[in-house]
């Protein structure tokens, strides 16, 4: 049940948090809303602050962004997740419902899915993917709903590629695996799904090829990666990470207040400026 006074809560958590978006990003949703009663912060916790953290909670809490390293430590902790979130075992939103129970899904998958809708990216029939680390079963996660055909993984490990594998056919993708050394071959794919480290991609940026297809760079800081640049020069279609973290964050916003749609164009222009502003 919600706080008498009706005031309602919410906040990300995650270790490290202070670099998070996630704020300017549900308070700018509020305001377009005409939520003033609403509040959204930031809170820095670890997986071993999280269970003392949700247990001091109070009935004015509506729900929760999650980051690294607590997408996988919330799940003991909830009453239910969705089959998006147990799909990748991974929960980003909790929802705190009216009778008290504790609900977690997974925005970062549909938010791929419409990030790349809003580019004109449907359905493709082959995609490559860059890097194999927690985004990575993100990107398999919504590959699996837009792509017909195989998906080639680059990765640097024999283990990471396993793993990758796995999620594969726990997924019901046809996942192959290459070596990172061949990551240039990556290039060519109509999809590109690049979910490296700031400077992962930097070498590749010479083997764009003359006519690229969609690139999909999850990194939002620094913006562009040089990887984005040389493929908008290229005239290839660029989606950012700004524009996963914005449209997850919309669908997190309609879940927690009920309010739907969520202003999507808010959201992007105030995190385009608070980027802008580092």
């Amino acid at each position: 049940m919600a706080s008498t006074d009706g005031r309602r809560r919410a906040a990300v958590l995650g270790s490290p948090i202070a670099h998070s978006l996630s704020p300017v990003l549900h308070r700018a949703a509020y305001a377009e809303l005409g939520l003033s009663h609403w509040s959204y912060d930031r809170f820095e916790v670890d997986e071993a602050g999280l269970p003392g953290f949700i247990e001091e909670l109070d009935a004015s809490w509506a729900g929760l962004s999650l980051t690294m390293p607590l997408k996988r430590a919330i799940i003991p902790l909830l009453d239910s997740i969705s089959e998006t979130a147990s799909s990748v075992e991974a929960v980003n939103t909790v929802v705190f419902t009216d009778d008290g129970r504790r609900t977690g899904d997974n925005t970062d998958i549909p938010g791929m899915i419409a990030a790349l809708r809003e580019r004109g990216v449907e359905k493709t029939d082959s995609a490559a993917v860059l890097g194999a680390g927690a985004t990575a079963s993100s990107a398999l996660a919504s590959l699996s709903e837009i792509c017909t055909g195989p998906v080639t993984a680059y990765v640097r490990s024999r283990e990471r590629g396993q793993e990758m594998r796995g999620w594969g056919e726990r997924l019901g993708v046809d996942v192959r695996i290459s070596d990172w050394a061949e990551a240039e071959q990556a290039l060519h794919a109509p999809l590109v799904i690049a979910t490296t480290p700031a400077g992962a991609t930097d070498a590749l940026t010479d083997a764009v090829p003359e006519r690229p297809g969609t690139l999909f760079d999850v990194l939002y800081q620094p913006w562009p990666t040089g990887l984005a640049a040389a493929w908008a020069a290229r005239n290839g279609a660029v989606v950012g990470g700004l524009d996963l973290l914005v449209h997850q964050a919309v669908l997190q916003v309609e879940q927690m207040t009920g309010h739907s749609p969520a202003p999507l164009a808010a959201m992007r222009r105030a995190g385009a400026e608070a980027l802008a502003a580092r």
